[in-house]
């Protein structure tokens, strides 16, 4: 189970707090208005101590001047005083907080669609979603409850120690010297409880994660009969999650009763002494009565702290999870000045170029070749000969580490990311479609396109046939996933969408691969009907459907090894043509 290591988590409370640097004189504000607050809260038992010495003057007979009734007003003045302005100190933190918040979400935004793709492809959706939910939700939190809690702790802590040691240094000595020991247990026990806190919020990310992953391969797992397999590792990391929050919430729940009973001692001493002190040395009633609720006032804010030390734990460790997410590596930015063709014509020139996702691997070797434009290019091969990583290479996804791709003689490189991908339009063999109608996903491609031209591209793709014996039509509301239709209409609503956008150069990776044989042959004339003239890239695994393709290229282990049109390779009677008589001799 991953956790974060302690100096992180201390750097990640530097950042957080440098995150409020732009609502800083609110903040002060804020500290200032708690520092009053705080002074009039500790005031109070003085005033009262200060009364119940008017009154025994009153009860023995004593003339006095209303004295009396002037501290007990005094004393309701100041908590009074203290309830608005701990209102408005609440007020102005919760304020300071939320900006906060509100500003590091975007920056997570932001960072969603700064990060190359070999992010997303390295890391589980669960736990970049955990990063970006739970660990923001958990610093909001935090923020909102204990700001005010701590400054309010640590005001009180300072104030009121100064009254003391004004009232009885004696007292003060006494009634603080279980102190040090109370803070050493709760030291302790709150640094195992941090180590599991940690083990928590990493844990909580591998469980989203594993519930992201199987929830989409349920069907997957059904088939196999792996639920028992599923099951039992979600028990597994449950069970580890389950632990570590177990063993956070118990060491954090005992520093309470450990505060309290060490206070109590003191307290009981402090008891003993002035009653002592009372009757040999003169210390007053009333001043004994302060000092015994500065005692309890005193170590109100000790156990307030260690209280909320598992809340400062947890954030600790969230904050060190956002920041350690905002700390990935871009993608390489844009040059200051971009480059783009003075006519798009559409030939692409992958130029020696050498590719590898990771650094001691290397997937493409030296591929050099030139496909002109408006040229039909079928890409085909086994399973991870490189076909896929040809097309995330065009679309500048990743960037080559030797060589060059230009488009019509620009450097991709040289190209804005945003310029360059309106060239080309996509269907991919994994159909991504969102919770809205079909006029909407369809309308994805180009947001300003009319309700005509909508419709006109569904008819092109054959698929406004079945859309309009849907209720509602076009008006019709897909569902998450758009599991209210069938795979391949799916399909054809991304063939659709793809249609309406009208890119210089397609992309069709396996586009017909979900639907049936006769709908294949109609979604294929509409293609070479939309690819007239427009340079495309097809990948494909059944070669039937690639036949007519101006070039072939055959991809194994990341390098071209055979390129031509159909018949010059059936002709070679090499790789491809193996390929396709083994496709051949499977369908008869």
């Amino acid at each position: 189970m991953k956790t974060v290591k302690p100096s992180k988590r201390n750097g990640a409370y530097k950042r957080l707090f440098a995150c409020m640097k732009p609502y800083r004189f609110k903040l002060i504000l804020a500290i200032i208005v708690v520092f009053i607050s705080t002074f009039a809260y500790a005031a109070a038992p003085l005033l009262m101590g200060n009364a119940t010495n008017a009154l025994s003057e009153l009860l023995m007979g004593k003339e006095g001047d209303g004295s009396f009734l002037k501290f007990l007003l005094m004393m309701g003045c100041a908590y009074a005083l203290n309830a608005i302005l701990s209102y408005i100190g609440t007020s102005l933190i919760v304020s300071v907080s939320e900006s906060t918040i509100y500003d590091l979400r975007k920056k997570v935004d932001y960072k969603l669609s700064k990060l190359p793709l070999n992010y997303y492809d390295t890391n589980s959706y669960g736990d970049i979603l955990s990063r970006v939910t739970n660990d923001v939700d958990t610093v909001s939190n935090s923020l909102q409850q204990s700001i005010y809690q701590i400054l309010n702790a640590i005001f009180t802590i300072v104030i009121i120690f100064i009254v003391m040691l004004n009232i009885s240094g004696v007292l003060t000595l006494v009634g603080l010297v279980v102190v040090p020991f109370a803070l050493y247990a709760a030291a302790k026990i709150a640094k195992k409880s941090q180590q599991k806190f940690n083990a928590q919020q990493g844990g909580t990310g591998e469980l989203n994660g594993l519930v992201e992953e199987y929830y989409s391969g349920h069907n997957v797992v059904t088939v196999f009969g792996r639920e028992e397999s599923v099951i039992k590792s979600f028990e597994e990391t449950n069970e580890d999650l389950y632990e570590s929050s177990k063993d956070g919430q118990f060491l954090a729940g005992t520093l309470t009763p450990i505060m309290q009973n060490m206070t109590n001692l003191g307290y009981t001493l402090v008891s003993i002494i002035g009653a002592l002190m009372a009757i040999f040395a003169g210390l007053s009633v009333g001043m004994i009565q302060s000092f015994t609720l500065y005692l309890r006032q005193f170590s109100q804010p000790l156990t307030q702290v260690m209280q909320i030390a598992n809340t400062i734990q947890a954030t600790g460790s969230a904050a060190a999870r956002i920041f350690e997410f905002l700390d990935e590596k871009e993608e390489v930015p844009d040059i200051e000045n971009p480059q783009f063709p003075e006519k798009l014509k559409g030939e692409v020139d992958f130029d020696h170029i050498r590719f590898g996702y990771l650094p001691h691997q290397t997937l493409i070797t030296d591929l050099d070749i030139t496909i002109g434009a408006g040229e039909k290019t079928a890409i085909v091969g086994p399973t991870g000969a490189g076909k896929t990583t040809l097309v995330n290479l065009i679309m500048r996804f990743y960037d080559v580490r030797k060589g060059a791709i230009r488009i019509d003689g620009v450097d991709i490189r040289d190209m804005k990311r945003s310029r360059l991908r309106e060239i080309f339009g996509m269907v991919l063999q994994d159909t991504w479609l969102y919770n809205g109608t079909i006029r909407e996903n369809i309308r994805y491609g180009k947001l300003d396109a009319t309700d005509e031209e909508v419709e006109e591209a569904a008819k092109k793709a054959r698929a406004d046939a079945f859309i309009r014996t849907l209720p509602g039509g076009y008006d019709f509301v897909l569902h998450e996933g758009a599991s209210n239709i069938a795979q391949g209409q799916r399909q054809l609503l991304t063939i659709a969408r793809a249609m309406l956008n009208n890119p210089p150069i397609m992309i069709l990776d396996e586009a017909t691969s979900s639907v049936d044989t006769r709908t294949e042959v109609m979604i294929q004339e509409a293609m070479n009907e939309m690819m007239k003239g427009r340079t495309s890239f097809i990948i494909a695994h059944r070669l039937s459907t690639i036949k007519d393709a101006n070039n072939i290229l055959y991809m194994q282990d990341g390098d071209i090894l055979e390129v031509g049109n159909h018949e010059e390779l059936m002709a070679k009677d090499g790789l491809y043509a193996k390929l396709y008589n083994s496709q051949f001799s499977d369908n008869k």
